[in-house]
Protein backbone atom coordinates (compact mmCIF):
# COMPACT_ATOMS: atom_id res chain seq x y z
CA UNK A 1 0.00 0.00 0.00
CA UNK A 2 1.30 2.99 -0.69
CA UNK A 3 0.08 6.95 -0.91
CA UNK A 4 0.98 10.45 -0.88
CA UNK A 5 3.42 10.86 2.42
CA UNK A 6 5.54 7.18 0.86
CA UNK A 7 9.07 8.47 0.15
CA UNK A 8 9.74 10.04 -3.68
CA UNK A 9 10.07 7.89 -6.45
CA UNK A 10 13.68 9.60 -7.25
CA UNK A 11 13.72 7.49 -10.60
CA UNK A 12 9.71 7.76 -11.55
CA UNK A 13 10.28 9.53 -14.50
CA UNK A 14 12.09 7.39 -16.27
CA UNK A 15 9.53 5.67 -16.67
CA UNK A 16 7.08 8.37 -17.65
CA UNK A 17 8.27 8.77 -21.34
CA UNK A 18 7.06 4.71 -22.09
CA UNK A 19 9.74 4.07 -24.71
CA UNK A 20 9.43 0.72 -25.64
CA UNK A 21 13.11 -0.52 -24.75
CA UNK A 22 13.07 0.82 -21.33
CA UNK A 23 9.93 -0.38 -20.70
CA UNK A 24 11.41 -3.94 -22.13
CA UNK A 25 14.71 -3.34 -20.22
CA UNK A 26 12.26 -2.95 -16.65
CA UNK A 27 10.09 -6.00 -17.61
CA UNK A 28 13.20 -8.18 -17.61
CA UNK A 29 14.84 -6.96 -14.71
CA UNK A 30 11.58 -7.12 -13.00
CA UNK A 31 11.83 -11.25 -14.23
CA UNK A 32 15.48 -12.05 -13.65
CA UNK A 33 15.70 -10.22 -10.39
CA UNK A 34 12.32 -12.29 -8.60
CA UNK A 35 14.22 -15.27 -10.10
CA UNK A 36 17.94 -14.55 -9.44
CA UNK A 37 17.56 -12.07 -6.39
CA UNK A 38 19.88 -8.51 -7.33
CA UNK A 39 22.88 -9.74 -6.46
CA UNK A 40 23.12 -12.64 -9.02
CA UNK A 41 21.80 -10.69 -11.74
CA UNK A 42 24.07 -7.96 -13.41
CA UNK A 43 23.18 -5.40 -16.16
CA UNK A 44 24.78 -7.46 -18.75
CA UNK A 45 22.82 -10.12 -18.40
CA UNK A 46 19.48 -7.90 -18.20
CA UNK A 47 20.76 -6.15 -21.38
CA UNK A 48 21.33 -9.79 -23.03
CA UNK A 49 17.86 -10.76 -22.38
CA UNK A 50 16.07 -7.34 -23.59
CA UNK A 51 17.76 -7.37 -26.47
CA UNK A 52 19.96 -3.92 -25.97
CA UNK A 53 23.79 -3.70 -25.93
CA UNK A 54 25.21 -2.66 -22.39
CA UNK A 55 25.41 0.54 -23.43
CA UNK A 56 22.03 0.80 -24.76
CA UNK A 57 20.91 -0.07 -21.23
CA UNK A 58 22.61 2.27 -19.67
CA UNK A 59 21.43 4.98 -21.63
CA UNK A 60 17.98 4.67 -19.79
CA UNK A 61 19.33 3.73 -16.57
CA UNK A 62 22.60 4.60 -16.01
CA UNK A 63 23.42 2.38 -12.67
CA UNK A 64 22.32 -1.14 -11.08
CA UNK A 65 20.38 1.02 -8.11
CA UNK A 66 19.18 3.14 -10.36
CA UNK A 67 17.30 0.30 -12.46
CA UNK A 68 16.38 -1.21 -9.12
CA UNK A 69 14.24 1.96 -7.66
CA UNK A 70 12.84 2.11 -11.40
CA UNK A 71 11.32 -1.08 -10.17
CA UNK A 72 10.34 -0.16 -6.74
CA UNK A 73 8.67 2.87 -8.70
CA UNK A 74 6.79 0.74 -10.96
CA UNK A 75 5.18 -1.73 -8.01
CA UNK A 76 4.13 1.69 -5.94
CA UNK A 77 2.78 3.17 -9.02
CA UNK A 78 0.65 0.24 -9.88
CA UNK A 79 -0.23 0.34 -6.14
CA UNK A 80 -1.39 3.64 -6.72
CA UNK A 81 -3.29 3.15 -9.76
CA UNK A 82 -5.52 0.36 -8.39
CA UNK A 83 -6.02 1.99 -4.28
CA UNK A 84 -8.84 3.21 -3.22
CA UNK A 85 -7.70 5.38 -0.09
CA UNK A 86 -11.58 6.76 0.74
CA UNK A 87 -12.56 3.26 0.87
CA UNK A 88 -13.16 0.57 3.22
CA UNK A 89 -10.26 -0.78 4.55
CA UNK A 90 -10.85 -4.50 4.96
CA UNK A 91 -12.22 -4.40 0.94
CA UNK A 92 -9.33 -2.91 -0.02
CA UNK A 93 -7.13 -5.84 1.68
CA UNK A 94 -9.16 -8.45 0.26
CA UNK A 95 -8.43 -6.58 -2.82
CA UNK A 96 -4.49 -7.26 -2.25
CA UNK A 97 -5.15 -10.68 -4.34
CA UNK A 98 -5.59 -8.69 -7.30
CA UNK A 99 -2.47 -7.92 -8.22
CA UNK A 100 -0.74 -11.51 -7.70
CA UNK A 101 -2.50 -12.00 -11.37
CA UNK A 102 -2.21 -8.50 -12.32
CA UNK A 103 1.21 -8.39 -11.76
CA UNK A 104 2.39 -11.23 -10.61
CA UNK A 105 6.16 -10.13 -11.74
CA UNK A 106 6.16 -7.17 -9.47
CA UNK A 107 4.98 -9.25 -6.62
CA UNK A 108 8.00 -11.61 -7.04
CA UNK A 109 10.24 -8.77 -7.01
CA UNK A 110 9.38 -6.86 -4.34
CA UNK A 111 9.64 -9.88 -1.94
CA UNK A 112 13.06 -10.62 -3.25
CA UNK A 113 14.02 -6.99 -2.82
CA UNK A 114 12.78 -6.56 0.45
CA UNK A 115 14.37 -9.61 1.95
CA UNK A 116 17.84 -9.36 0.18
CA UNK A 117 17.54 -5.58 1.50
CA UNK A 118 17.07 -6.00 5.22
CA UNK A 119 20.93 -4.78 6.47
CA UNK A 120 21.17 -1.31 6.98
CA UNK A 121 24.11 -1.22 4.04
CA UNK A 122 22.13 -2.90 1.56
CA UNK A 123 21.18 -0.51 -1.60
CA UNK A 124 17.75 -0.29 -1.23
CA UNK A 125 17.49 -0.52 2.79
CA UNK A 126 16.58 3.39 3.40
CA UNK A 127 13.96 3.55 1.12
CA UNK A 128 12.36 0.27 1.85
CA UNK A 129 12.28 1.09 5.42
CA UNK A 130 10.69 4.00 4.68
CA UNK A 131 8.12 2.67 2.35
CA UNK A 132 7.46 -0.04 5.54
CA UNK A 133 6.80 2.85 7.90
CA UNK A 134 4.62 5.37 5.83
CA UNK A 135 2.50 2.40 5.10
CA UNK A 136 2.01 1.57 8.76
CA UNK A 137 1.01 5.09 9.26
CA UNK A 138 -1.53 5.40 6.26
CA UNK A 139 -2.99 2.22 7.23
CA UNK A 140 -3.33 3.18 11.13
CA UNK A 141 -4.37 6.44 10.07
CA UNK A 142 -7.41 4.65 8.04
CA UNK A 143 -8.17 2.52 11.05
CA UNK A 144 -8.20 5.73 13.18
CA UNK A 145 -10.33 7.28 11.45
CA UNK A 146 -12.74 4.58 11.34
CA UNK A 147 -12.53 4.43 15.46
CA UNK A 148 -13.34 7.95 15.41
CA UNK A 149 -16.49 7.75 13.55
CA UNK A 150 -17.57 4.77 15.19
CA UNK A 151 -17.20 2.21 12.77
CA UNK A 152 -14.60 0.01 14.67
CA UNK A 153 -14.05 -0.88 18.04
CA UNK A 154 -11.46 1.67 19.81
CA UNK A 155 -10.16 -0.24 22.86
CA UNK A 156 -6.86 -1.02 19.95
CA UNK A 157 -4.25 0.68 18.79
CA UNK A 158 -4.51 1.65 15.15
CA UNK A 159 -0.65 1.53 14.21
CA UNK A 160 -0.31 -1.71 16.31
CA UNK A 161 -2.99 -3.32 14.35
CA UNK A 162 -1.68 -1.69 11.48
CA UNK A 163 1.93 -3.69 11.80
CA UNK A 164 -0.04 -6.90 11.83
CA UNK A 165 -1.98 -6.20 8.81
CA UNK A 166 1.05 -5.59 6.43
CA UNK A 167 2.62 -8.26 8.27
CA UNK A 168 0.15 -10.48 6.95
CA UNK A 169 0.16 -9.32 3.18
CA UNK A 170 3.88 -9.14 3.01
CA UNK A 171 3.61 -13.28 4.28
CA UNK A 172 0.95 -14.25 2.18
CA UNK A 173 3.13 -12.79 -1.13
CA UNK A 174 6.03 -15.05 0.18
CA UNK A 175 3.87 -17.77 1.02
CA UNK A 176 2.60 -17.55 -2.68
CA UNK A 177 6.19 -17.23 -4.23
CA UNK A 178 6.74 -20.63 -2.67
CA UNK A 179 3.37 -22.49 -3.41
CA UNK A 180 1.50 -20.45 -6.37
CA UNK A 181 -1.62 -23.01 -6.23
CA UNK A 182 -2.66 -21.09 -3.03
CA UNK A 183 -6.20 -19.77 -2.83
CA UNK A 184 -5.23 -16.50 -2.43
CA UNK A 185 -8.78 -14.58 -3.03
CA UNK A 186 -10.51 -17.36 -0.12
CA UNK A 187 -7.54 -16.66 2.27
CA UNK A 188 -7.66 -12.97 1.87
CA UNK A 189 -11.52 -13.24 2.50
CA UNK A 190 -11.27 -15.57 5.38
CA UNK A 191 -8.60 -12.76 7.09
CA UNK A 192 -10.99 -9.52 6.21
CA UNK A 193 -13.77 -11.42 7.88
CA UNK A 194 -11.70 -11.96 10.59
CA UNK A 195 -11.00 -8.42 10.63
CA UNK A 196 -14.62 -7.31 10.29
CA UNK A 197 -15.25 -9.22 13.48
CA UNK A 198 -12.34 -7.80 15.21
CA UNK A 199 -13.11 -4.58 14.70
CA UNK A 200 -17.01 -4.54 15.09
CA UNK A 201 -17.69 -2.34 18.03
CA UNK A 202 -19.12 -4.36 21.01
CA UNK A 203 -22.25 -1.57 21.42
CA UNK A 204 -22.65 0.63 18.84
CA UNK A 205 -24.90 2.66 20.78
CA UNK A 206 -22.02 3.48 23.24
CA UNK A 207 -19.17 4.34 20.64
Amino acid sequence: MSAPGLPARPYTTLLAKGEDRKVRILQVAERLLARNGWRNTSLAQIAKEAGVSPAGLLHHFESKEQLLNAVLDARDDDDDMHADRDGDLVTQICRVAERFDRAPELVGTFTVLLIENIAPDAPLHDRLLKRQQAAIEIVADLIGRAQAAGVYRKDFDPTIKAVEILAFVNGMETAWLLDPSIPLADVFKGYGAALTRDFEPTDRSTT
